[in-house]
């Protein structure tokens, strides 16, 4: 087991939209492909109140590969992120970080 963290810095002024799609539209989505997520959160105190931060559980880097895959390339997404940013992009950047537990930690 390992965890993914993704760092999604979103356009100023548009983290409440970038919220409201992943609970929304994304959220339903990775349910379909098996995608599960660990926490969400949003930063009170650090380098970007416009930060998204969140954690997904992977058993495999081949089960990572196969279903962030298929959510990536899934037309119902892809529709879902287009009309979300008709307006304009939500995200400026995204860095992810795949992270492994140590034996004392409480996710393993």
């Amino acid at each position: 087991m390992f965890y993914e963290q993704r760092v999604y810095r979103a356009m100023p002024g548009r983290l409440p939209k970038l919220l409201a799609r992943l609970e929304s539209d994304t959220l339903p989505l990775w349910e379909k492909h098996g995608i599960r997520p660990v926490g969400f959160f949003t930063t009170l105190v650090g380098e970007s109140a416009s930060d998204l931060t969140y954690l997904l559980a992977w058993e495999s880097f081949e089960e990572r590969e196969a279903r962030w895959g298929a959510f990536q390339a899934d037309p119902e997404w892809k529709a879902k992120r287009a009309d979300s940013e008709k307006d304009g992009p939500l995200v400026a950047n995204i860095s992810n970080t795949l992270l492994s537990p140590t034996s004392f930690s409480l996710l393993k």
